[in-house]
């Protein structure tokens, strides 16, 4: 009796070339006996046109329940949408790079022929990211627990004057920055909004996570990197009024007197890789720096 295989594909509807590309894997997948998921709001977006023959599952963190991997047609923002369906099975995802810069992404467009191969053959090896565990509490009182891939950022509201945040770094105050907001980051966020603020860009197998405070107005506001074991402390101060978003996806209104914790959270996010390649490589590509010249002893 033949084992039925299941995967989920997470994809940007909206664009076309996502939607063409989706239509190969799916058939690809089906005439090697795959069952494919796709999340019933990826479904509405695509509309009437939406493939016949796939399984529709909820929007949701259980979507890849039962899964053996997350295949992702799109840019960043569609691999962080499909972190949050993969999160609760530790499913990896393998994802076709369909958006412009696409830093997460394992392929480009045209692999995915390659891509398909690898799922059916199983041909991946799992690299396992750092994500941060992120809390809010008023007092002793937990208003808010989530996650993030990339960053958290606190941001002052539109049109609101700075803010005011006391830093404190494992259980001890460093200093109070009035600023427009600031970035706590893991190395996989190194190279998104930490890396807009003037954070260091961070080699992904480095342990550690980084705090970039933006416009701040202080004698030290320096972009820092702590220890991976660390507690990252942001209290907002007075009449401060911020947003918080995760990932840039889940958010959080902040008021004055709100404690934002940041650690490591237990659980990394699992990304699959068809070859083993150089994250200076990885750089080098995606932001087309300047090579030439380079001889190899």
């Amino acid at each position: 009796m033949t084992t039925v295989r299941h995967a989920l594909l997470v994809l940007n509807p909206g664009r076309v070339e996502a939607r063409a590309a989706a239509l190969l894997v799916i058939s690809a997948l089906q005439g090697h006996g795959f069952r494919i998921r796709v999340a019933s709001d990826d479904v509405e977006a695509w509309g009437a046109n939406a493939p016949a023959g796939i399984d529709v599952v909820p929007a949701d963190e259980h979507a890849a329940d039962d899964t053996e991997i997350v295949v992702v047609l799109g840019g960043d923002g569609t691999i962080l949408r499909a972190a949050e369906r993969a999160r609760h099975a530790c499913i990896p995802l393998l994802t076709v790079n369909l958006g412009h810069v696409g830093f997460l992404a394992e392929a480009e467009s045209e692999d995915i022929d390659a891509v398909v191969e690898a799922v059916v053959h199983r041909r991946w090896h799992v690299e396992e990211r750092m994500a941060l565990d992120i809390r809010v509490l008023d007092g002793d009182e937990l208003l808010l627990r989530t996650w993030a891939l990339n960053e958290v950022s606190i941001e002052k509201a539109a049109g609101a004057r700075m803010i005011e945040v006391l830093v404190a770094i494992d259980g001890r105050p460093l200093s109070r920055w009035g600023c427009d907001g600031v970035v706590a980051a893991t190395p996989t966020g190194s190279t998104a909004y930490a890396f807009s603020g003037g954070g260091p860009v961070v080699w992904p197998d480095v342990e550690a996570m980084l705090l970039v405070p933006l416009s701040a107005h202080a004698l030290f506001a320096r972009p820092l990197v702590v220890g991976p074991s660390s507690l990252i402390c942001l209290e907002l101060s007075g009449d401060s009024n911020a947003w918080l978003a995760a990932d840039s996806r889940r958010t959080f209104e902040l008021r004055g007197g709100h404690r934002v914790e940041v650690r490591r959270d237990p659980s990394p996010v699992l990304l699959a890789r068809l070859v083993p390649a150089p994250f200076t490589d990885r750089l080098v590509a995606k932001f087309a720096l300047p090579v030439d010249g380079w001889r190899t002893s």
